[in-house]
């Protein structure tokens, strides 16, 4: 029995990984879960285009009628967007279980560094990622997207965490769970709307081949799991602390009064801050994603020379 079975690779993505080219990929969750449409599918094919420029292959991870989908078209693309909150916003655990009933899934961190693994790519560029929630100590309210970066060989390139999160727990987390926390350019780990977040990484690398090199002898060493690429936001898109924090404080409250919670919480929470704001939230989103993008190309370029 073979993955094969189960899995859609586009051509372009196929062929790039034939011949050894840089591919990046790209979650789907970020179409249907975090930004209204248009702005999901004119940003998910954007996102696609800057990948390009930059010398590598885009491949954005879903699931589409049960079939797990190794580079979306863009029809693809126009379908999740405009299907939106209807998709299931999908994690490990939701994967066998939605390829078996045929459904539609859109990936999230955790979902596409497993399909991306399956593939052979390993790279993949994102907006933010998942950590350790506010109250978790009560909750136990932990992102899988964190237990992936242990397990799966995948380098994500991202914001740094949700700033809606408890940032030093889920920096504590990773610490145990053995994952390198690499900051572009700066020894503070980014929170997302901003580019300061008051807690330190453990290494800065200050090129994208320094970040290739380290994930290049992460795997000649044979040791497990990810790498966390943590690249700030430009500083002309960054949001005040003071506002984008205030905002996050008003969201998870009336979560809380609401009784949001599980994988419902951070699609609440980024549309509440987006409505708070009035907008300008959605437009740090955007950036920082194109942003990411190019620093995953650029990495992916320099891994794949390496890997010659």
């Amino acid at each position: 029995m073979s993955l094969k079975q189960y899995m859609d690779v586009n051509p372009e993505v196929a062929k790039a990984l034939e011949e050894g080219r840089p591919v990046v990929a790209l979650e789907s969750t970020i179409i249907s879960h975090g930004m209204p449409y248009p702005q999901n599918k004119e940003t998910a094919l954007k996102v696609e285009e800057i990948i390009r420029a930059e010398g590598a292959v885009p491949a954005t991870m879903a699931i589409i009628n049960g079939r797990l989908k190794i580079g979306c078209t863009a029809e693809d693309i126009e379908y999740l967007g405009k299907k939106g909150l209807a998709v299931n916003k999908t994690s490990r655990r939701d994967l066998p279980i939605l390829v078996a009933k045929k459904e539609d899934g859109a990936t999230t961190v955790a979902t596409t560094m497993i399909l991306a693994s399956m593939a052979g790519i390993k790279v993949f560029a994102t907006g933010g990622v998942g950590g350790v929630h506010r109250g978790a100590e009560t909750t136990m309210d932990i992102s899988a997207d964190l237990e992936e970066l242990a397990m799966t060989p995948v380098m994500v390139v991202c914001a740094g965490a949700k700033s809606i999160l408890d940032l030093g727990l889920t920096l504590e987390y990773l610490e145990t769970k053995g994952v390198p926390v690499i900051g572009y350019q700066t020894k503070e780990l980014p929170a997302f709307y901003t580019s300061k977040s008051g807690f330190g990484v453990d290494y800065r690398l200050d090129t994208p081949e320094e970040i290739a090199e380290a994930f290049y002898v992460k795997q000649q060493l044979n040791m497990k799991g990810g790498m966390l690429v943590t690249n700030p936001i430009p500083t002309a898109f960054e949001m005040d602390p003071a506002v984008i924090n205030k905002a996050i404080e008003q969201a998870v409250r009336e979560a809380n009064e609401q009784g949001v919670k599980g994988k419902n919480i951070t699609p609440f929470l980024l549309d509440r801050i987006q409505q708070i704001t009035g907008g300008d939230s959605l437009n740090s989103n955007i950036q920082l994603v194109f942003n990411n993008a190019r620093l995953a190309a650029k990495t992916a370029v320099a891994l794949a020379k390496l890997e010659k």
